[in-house]
Formats: C-alpha cells, structure tokens, sequence
C-alpha cells in the first residue's frame, strides 16, 4: 500500500481498504488443510471423500473457527476370515473338450468352397435381401452381396431355414417374425417379409487335423503334442473359473457373517460406475443411452435404484476386503506395482513411462486393486475348500 513498508501495514488500516475477510479468505487457503489433516489424525478417522468446509460465525477477539464435514470409513469388527469352508468345482478336461478346441482352431483356418446344389442351414451363402412390414421397407433390413452363414442363431428365426432349399439365380420371399424381446423396440414380436435374392451358395472346407495342422497353427510338431498343449491350456483355464467361483463363494460368506453401515457416497459413486458401464455396453451394441433404456423399457433413476443391491455388496466387499488387508499387514509392494505397468504397457503396446503419464493420480487406485487382488489370493489359499458334490 502507498506509504507503507511491506509488513508494516497496521491491520486496521488494511481492514479499511481491502476488508477483513480478504485477510480471513487467505488464511483459511493457507492454513485450513493443514489444520484438516491435523484434525484427521487427531481424531483417527478415515475419511472417504473430500470435506464440506463450513466457516462458523466468529466471535470478538476469537479465532476463526471452521467445521469440516467427511464420510468416513465405517469401523469394521473382523469375524472369522481364516480357514472358511468353501465348495470347489473338481477341475477336469474331457476329450471331447480337446476335440471341440481343436475343432474350432480347424474352422479358424477353414476356406469357403463353391457348390453347386440348393442351400442348406450350415451353409455359406451370398445374398442381396430387403426386408418389410406391413409392406414398408424398415431400417437395417437391406443388405446386397452379403455373405453370411445360414444360422438359425445368427439371424431371426424362420430367416435361415426359408433361404435354405435356393439355388443360386433364385428369388424368394421369407417369412420370419422378430423375437419378443429383439434389441429394437420397435421390431419387436413384429411378422417381416425378406425378399432374397441368392447368388453363391458355398460350404466350409475344414482343413485335416494332422501333424501339417498342428505345425500350422501352433509351434508344435505333431498332433500329439499339439493335444497336450490344449489339455494344458483347457486345464488352466478351468482351475481360474474353480479359483475365480471359490473367491465368490469366500466373499459371499464373508459378507453374510459381517454387518456395518455403508458411506453412502461410496454407494453413490459406484452406482455412477455401473451406470457408466452400461452405458459402455449399449454403445457397444451399436445403441444410443436413449434406446438402451426403451429396451430394458426402464427410466435411468429406476436402473439406479435396480442396481443399488449389487453396489451395495460391491462395496461393503471393498471395505471388508481392504480391512482384512490392513489387519494382515498386506500391501502392494513396488515390485507389485512395476509387474502391474509391465502387465499394462504390454497389453496396450505403450512404454511404461506412458502408463504412467496415462494413470496420474490414479496410481493410487491402482495400488489398492494390487491390495485387494493380492488379499483375495490370501483368503483363498486360507480358505478350507471341499470338493462340490457333482451337478446333474
């Protein structure tokens, strides 16, 4: 201020030009996160979201003083968590399991070969088609020179079966009726007339499955080894889904035998997430959020409050899970998290240095997921599993 040194301003004079709350307003920016996580420790609370600051009304010749409102993580009072009984599927591989793998490794490389006789369901065929109702021509139901595969699950039933019997250079109308619950509300239940015209009819050709096909599609030399590598791979994949089914059944039981109160901004924000994610699936699906919810014929509040129950368990789960993880002492070492960017920067073909810059803050987020995996790995090799009695 004009005439004055700086830090030699008396306060009133500066009260008088620029008001006291100018002063209180960068005290508060300077000091009240300070004094916040003092407060915090102070009080052995863990808060779960940001703080609602409230200034206090002031008093005469007394501090300021601010109230800070926080969600906080509920106190959990641990059960029994060791040595759980769980039921585990027995993990087997059948023969016929290898011969459908290697069967589906054939059709991968098989060609499609012309023929010439009517067409039958299982065929390939190329086809021009318009499709009505009621005479009128509807979105999506045209296509010219298409090759498709005559399935009774691939098109709309009645589709498949009427091309079957044409021969190429023919003409037919096919009668076909869109099912119930079709994705467009407005094709739904509804009778459809194809007008199709076919050109090619063409069989699949699987290639020999031999010793040739084994070096073809795998490193391996013979068939014989190309059938251990399956029954391997099959074996893998069936103790993770025991593994995977043993971990939900563990975590079920361990939120049947522990109760607490939820933070119901945590709730919230996970009903974001779900939300979000559907919303990831109808684009998927080629579907706007708008005819997303005119097929599951609900209004996004009440898809909120469907999917509130399993938000709900998804995070009492976390909090369970990351309580055990605090009572055992399990954390998320920095080898954990350089095996994770590794893992990631692979799967996305990025240096890691880039998922890093990618993650930010986020890597925080990424530690407490290495936590909670590397605990429900814990719990499990705790649990006492019993084989599960045989499904009819």
């Amino acid at each position: 201020m004009p005439g004055f040194r700086p830090g030699k301003i008396p306060r009133k004079v500066f009260e008088q030009n620029y008001g006291a709350e100018t002063i209180n307003s960068q005290a508060m920016e300077d000091i009240v996160p300070e004094a916040y996580t003092r407060a915090v420790r102070e009080h052995d609370i863990e808060p779960v979201e940001r703080p609602h600051m409230e200034l206090l009304p002031q008093e005469d010749g007394k501090p300021i003083r601010i109230k800070a409102t926080v969600s906080v993580r509920p106190a959990i009072e641990l059960k029994k968590y060791k040595g759980v009984v769980v039921e585990a599927d027995p993990v087997t591989v059948t023969d016929d399991d290898i011969e459908r793998s290697l069967q589906a490794l054939a059709r991968d490389r098989a060609t499609l070969v012309p023929v010439e006789r009517a067409a039958k369901v299982g065929d390939y065929v190329v086809v021009d088609f318009e499709g009505k109702i009621d005479g009128v021509p509807f979105e999506g139901g045209t296509a010219e020179n298409q090759t498709t595969e005559l399935s009774e699950e691939r098109f709309i039933p009645g589709f498949a079966t009427g091309i079957a019997g044409m021969n190429a250079g023919e003409t037919r109308d096919v009668a076909a009726t869109f099912p119930q619950d079709y994705t467009k509300e407005d094709l739904a239940g509804k009778d459809a007339v194809f007008t199709v015209k076919l050109h090619d009819v063409k069989e699949m050709e699987l290639p020999a499955i031999d010793d040739e096909f084994a070096k073809t599609v795998s490193k391996n030399e013979t068939l014989a080894d190309l059938r251990e590598d399956v029954l391997k791979r099959l074996h893998a994949i069936a103790e993770n889904k025991s593994r995977k089914d043993v971990g939900n059944k563990l975590m079920d039981k361990l939120l049947e035998q522990h109760d607490f109160p939820l933070p119901e901004i945590m709730v919230e924000h996970e009903l974001d997430n779900m939300l979000q994610d559907a919303r990831g699936f109808a684009a998927r699906m080629s579907l706007s959020w708008e005819d997303y919810l005119k097929t599951t014929n609900k209004k996004e509040d009440e898809l909120r409050t469907e999917f509130r129950t399993d938000a709900e368990k998804r995070v009492k789960g976390t909090l369970l899970i990351e309580a055990i993880a605090k009572a055992e002492n399990i954390n998320a070492t920095p080898a954990d998290v350089q095996a994770e960017l590794s893992a990631l920067a692979e799967q996305y073909g990025q240096p890691i240095e880039r998922i890093k810059q990618a993650l930010g803050n986020n890597l925080l987020s990424l530690m407490d997921g290495i936590v909670r995996s590397k605990t429900m790995d814990w719990l499990i090799e705790q649990a006492e599993t019993k084989e599960a009695t045989p499904k009819k």
